[in-house]
C-alpha cells in the first residue's frame, strides 16, 4: 500500500513558487535551483520532496510532470506550470502563482479569525443552555409542583426538548462524529474533493463563476501572448477549471472555433464572457491585442473575486454574533421565567 502524502498548504506553495521564481529570474537552471533549495532546508520532508522533483528534472522531464508525480501540489498549480512551460513563460506563471496562493492564505486566515471566536462562544453557550435545560429547569419544575404552581408552556417545551436531547445524546454525538469523519474522508480522495468543490460551487455559484472565469482569462492571456494556437490554448485552459459548467462552455467554444467561427464570437456565444468583458474580447480580437485584453479581464475578475469573498467574510461575523445573541436570550429566558414564577408563588 502506497504511503499517503500530505498536501502542501497555501503558504508552503507560495513560498515554493516564490523561491523558484527567483531562481528562474537569476538564470539558474532548475536542476541547480532545486539543489540549492534542498541544501537550504538541511533535511526533512521538504528536502526529500525537492530531491524527488530533482530526480524527474534530471531525467529531462518537465517540471509540471515532476510536480504532478509528487502528489502534494494542487492540480491548478500543476496545470498552470504546464502552461507556463509550454508558452515559455514559466517565470511569469510562478509570479502569478505566488500572488494567488498568498491571497488564498490571507483569505483563509481572515476567515478563521472572523469565525473562530464567535464559534467558540456559540459552542460554550450551547453547552451551557443544554445543562440548564437538562439539569436546572427540572429543579424549578419540582419547586413549582411543591408550591402548587405550573411552569409556562415555553419552559415546559424547553424541558421536553432537553429530555429528548438527553435521551438520544449518544445517537446525536455519534451522528456528529460520523459527519466529521465523512467530511475528512471525502477530502482525502480526489473524487471526494471534487464532490465538495461541486457543493461549494452550488452554494456560492456567482463567486465560483467569477473565480473560474478569472482563471480562464489568465491562462488564455499567457498562452496567446506566446503565440500559441487558439484551439491549443482552449484545450490547455480546460484543465485549469474544476467547474463542470464552465468546462462545457469551453468545449462549446472549441467546437465553434473548429467550425470556422471567430474566437471572440465563439467565446461570447458560449457564455464564457458577457456584457463588458465580451465586448472587450471582441475589440481585442479585432485590434490584434487579445492577449493584453485577456490580462485586463483576468485582473478585473481577480478584483471582483476578492470583493465577493471580502463581502462574504464581512457578513460572517455579524451573522454569528446574531446567532450568539439569540442563544444568550434563550438562556436568560430559560432561567428568568421559572425564577420569576417561583418568586411569585412564594410571594
Amino acid at each position: 500500500m502506497a504511503k499517503k502524502v500530505r498536501q502542501l498548504s497555501n503558504q508552503e506553495i507560495a513560498a515554493f513558487c516564490e523561491q523558484l521564481s527567483f531562481i528562474v529570474k537569476a538564470g539558474i537552471t532548475l536542476q541547480e535551483g532545486l539543489v540549492m533549495m534542498a541544501e537550504d532546508l538541511k533535511g526533512g520532508e521538504g528536502a526529500a520532496l525537492l530531491g524527488q522533483l530533482l530526480e524527474h528534472v534530471e531525467l529531462g522531464q518537465p517540471l509540471a510532470y515532476a510536480l504532478r508525480e509528487s502528489g502534494v501540489f494542487p492540480d491548478y498549480m500543476v496545470n498552470m506550470v504546464q502552461i507556463g512551460e509550454a508558452a515559455g513563460r514559466l517565470e511569469e506563471v510562478l509570479d502569478a502563482l505566488t500572488a494567488y496562493y498568498q491571497r488564498s492564505e490571507a483569505l483563509s486566515r481572515a476567515i478563521r479569525s472572523s469565525i473562530t471566536y464567535p464559534l467558540v462562544m456559540i459552542a460554550v453557550m450551547v453547552a451551557v443552555i443544554l445543562v440548564i435545560i437538562i439539569e436546572v429547569l427540572p429543579v424549578f419544575q419540582e419547586v413549582f409542583a411543591q408550591l402548587g404552581g405550573e411552569v409556562s408552556t415555553f419552559v415546559q417545551g424547553m424541558m421536553d426538548f432537553g429530555a429528548t436531547v438527553s435521551r438520544y445524546s449518544a445517537w446525536i454525538i455519534g451522528a456528529l462524529v460520523a459527519l466529521v469523519l465523512a467530511f475528512l474522508i471525502l477530502r482525502s480522495f480526489p473524487k471526494g474533493r471534487g464532490a465538495l468543490s461541486a457543493l461549494y460551487a452550488a452554494i456560492f455559484r456567482k463567486t465560483n463563476d467569477t473565480l473560474s472565469s478569472g482563471r480562464f482569462a489568465s491562462a488564455m492571456a499567457l498562452m496567446l501572448s506566446s503565440g500559441m494556437d487558439v484551439d491549443e490554448c482552449l484545450e490547455m485552459a480546460t484543465d485549469l477549471i474544476e467547474d463542470e459548467r464552465v468546462r462545457r462552455k469551453i468545449a462549446a467554444a472549441r467546437e465553434q472555433v473548429a467550425a470556422g467561427e471567430g474566437f471572440a464570437n465563439a467565446i461570447v456565444s458560449a457564455g464564457l464572457f458577457s456584457g463588458l468583458y465580451g465586448k472587450m474580447v471582441t475589440i481585442g480580437f479585432q485590434t490584434g491585442a487579445l492577449d493584453s485584453v485577456m490580462h485586463k479581464i483576468a485582473a478585473r475578475y481577480e478584483e471582483e473575486t476578492d470583493r465577493r469573498l471580502g463581502a462574504l467574510i464581512a457578513a460572517l461575523e455579524p451573522t454569528l454574533v446574531a446567532i450568539l445573541s439569540i442563544i444568550v436570550g434563550m438562556i436568560l429566558l430559560s432561567v428568568m421565567l421559572p425564577l420569576l414564577g417561583v418568586m411569585s408563588a412564594i410571594g
